[in-house]
């Protein structure tokens, strides 16, 4: 299974953060199937790859670590490929993904890490 993370401190008050997610989530053509207050599942739309590598994304928000206007926020991208090449789907998604966050304009990153 391909799974990679990546951790984020957002400059952004805690109830703009899902409106925020949700444009970051359909600029990268993903669809959420699951919204708590802490936790989005989203996932690519079925039809254009092969489905074990459909990539499922995990939104995870930390608010009791939350202050006014600093969120952490962990980001699961993951699929059931076989991460056997070094650039696979699942990495090129991921990929995707943090260059969309890093480049929205209504997302401030104050730090950032990923693995």
């Amino acid at each position: 299974m391909a799974r990679y993370t990546s951790s984020y401190l957002v400059n952004l008050p805690v109830d703009q953060l899902p409106e925020a997610i949700d444009k970051v989530l359909q600029l990268c053509g993903l669809e959420s199937v699951y919204n708590a207050t802490d936790y989005i599942m989203a996932r690519e739309i079925p039809g254009q790859v092969v489905f074990s590598k459909l990539v499922t994304v995990e939104i995870l928000i930390d608010s009791t670590k939350a202050k006014s206007d600093e969120v952490p926020i962990t980001w699961v991208i993951k699929s059931d490929e076989l991460p056997l090449q070094v650039t696979n789907h699942c990495q090129q998604r991921f990929e995707q993904i943090q260059e969309t966050i890093s480049q929205h304009e209504q997302w401030h990153l104050i730090a950032s890490a990923t693995s």
